[in-house]
C-alpha cells in the first residue's frame, strides 16, 4: 500500500521538509504544521518552507518553526501538502524537485500525482482531512496541538462547514478533535470572522469596482498592487474578498482578479450550484476544485478579465 512505502519512507529518512503552495491557505498552513508535529511524534525533525506566512495563522502550533527558505542543498524527503502540480510549489519547487525520495498528499482532484508516492483523496473537503487519516494509520496520536492544525485547514476549506463539499465524517472528526480539547469557537472566530483593516479596505475598493455580466450569473472584481500598496495590506489581506461575489443572490460564479508583486495576475474563481470553476482554472494552467479554483495569468489585467469571463461563459447555462 502507498501509506506503508511513505511510513517507511519517512522513518528511513534523516532529513526532511515539508512543502505547500504559494499564496498559503489555512488548509495548506495547517497541513504543514499538522504534518510537522506528527513528524515529531514519529521520533523526525523536519523544516517546514514557508516564504510567506499568512498573519492570520500565526496562533497556530508550530507557527513559530516556519522558515522563508533552507540552506540544505538536498533533503532524503520532501513532503508536498494540499499542492495540485509542481508549478504551484513555484519558487521553492526546487526543495522537492532536488530531494531524493518525494511524497504527495492532497485532495485536489486535479492533481498531476508528481510525486514517487501519492496518496490523494478527491472526496476529502481538505487535505487536513486526509492528514487525519493517515496519522490514524501510522499510529500517530492527534493532540490538541496537531489536532488544532488539522482543523484550522478544515474550517478554512469548508467556509466554515458550509461548502458542499463537507462529509458526514468532517462533523465526525471535527467532533473528536473537540473532545480532545481543542477551541472549535477560537479558530472558527480567528479565520472566518477575525478581518485586519487593510482587509476590510480592499473589500471596500473590490465591492465598488464589481460589475455584473450575463444578466448578473457572473460577478467580477479586481485589485492592483497600487491598492495594496496604499492600504497598506500583508499578503493575505486578499483573503475572502471572492466570496463576496458569490454571496449576492443570482450569481452563479465570482472571478476576483489581483496583481502580484511580480506584475502578472492571480484569478480566483468561485462558484454557487454547478458551473466546474477546476475545468475553466485548468485551461490557464490552474485548478482546484468544483466550486473553488484559482489560476495566475501573464497578460495584461484588461485580457485576463476578458480571457477568465470568456471562458466562463462557455460553461453557463
Amino acid at each position: 500500500m502507498t501509506l506503508d512505502n511513505i511510513l517507511e519512507e519517512i522513518q528511513k529518512a534523516k532529513s526532511i521538509v515539508i512543502l505547500t503552495h504559494e499564496n498559503p491557505d489555512g488548509d495548506a498552513i495547517g497541513s504543514s504544521l499538522a504534518m510537522y508535529g506528527a513528524l515529531r511524534k514519529m521520533g523526525k525533525e523536519a523544516d517546514v518552507i514557508v516564504p510567506e506566512m499568512p498573519k492570520a495563522y500565526s496562533f497556530l502550533p508550530y507557527a513559530e518553526v516556519a522558515k522563508k527558505e533552507s540552506q540544505v542543498e538536498s533533503y532524503d524527503l520532501a513532503i508536498s501538502v494540499d499542492v495540485a502540480t509542481i508549478p504551484l510549489l513555484n519558487g521553492f519547487a526546487s526543495y522537492f524537485e532536488t530531494a531524493k525520495v518525494k511524497i504527495v498528499i492532497d485532495h485536489h482532484a486535479t492533481n498531476t500525482m508528481f510525486g514517487d508516492y501519492n496518496y490523494v483523496n478527491p472526496d476529502a473537503p481538505a487535505c487536513a482531512q486526509v492528514l487525519l487519516n493517515i496519522f490514524d494509520y501510522f499510529g500517530v496520536e492527534v493532540d490538541k496541538e496537531i489536532g488544532t492544525c488539522i482543523l484550522t485547514g478544515i474550517i478554512t476549506d469548508t467556509g466554515g462547514f458550509a461548502y458542499q463539499s463537507t462529509t458526514p465524517e468532517t462533523f465526525e472528526f471535527a467532533a473528536e478533535l473537540l473532545k480532545k480539547g481543542v477551541n472549535v469557537s477560537n479558530i472558527y472566530k480567528r479565520v472566518m470572522n477575525t478581518k485586519s483593516r487593510a482587509n476590510f479596505e480592499l473589500r471596500k475598493r473590490a465591492m465598488d469596482r464589481m460589475e455584473f455580466i450575463e444578466d448578473g450569473k457572473i460577478a467580477y472584481t479586481y485589485l492592483t498592487q497600487k491598492d495594496m500598496e496604499e492600504t497598506n495590506a500583508d499578503a493575505d489581506d486578499h483573503e475572502g474578498i471572492v466570496e463576496e461575489g458569490r454571496a449576492i443572490d443570482g450569481v452563479e460564479v465570482s472571478i476576483f482578479i489581483r496583481e502580484s508583486k511580480k506584475g502578472n495576475y492571480r484569478v480566483s474563481l468561485r462558484s454557487n450550484d454547478y458551473l466546474n470553476v477546476s475545468d475553466v482554472c485548468l485551461v490557464f494552467g490552474g485548478g482546484g476544485h468544483l466550486h473553488a479554483a484559482g489560476c495566475t495569468m501573464n497578460v495584461s489585467l484588461e485580457q485576463a478579465r476578458d480571457r477568465i469571463i470568456s471562458q466562463v461563459r462557455t460553461y453557463l447555462k
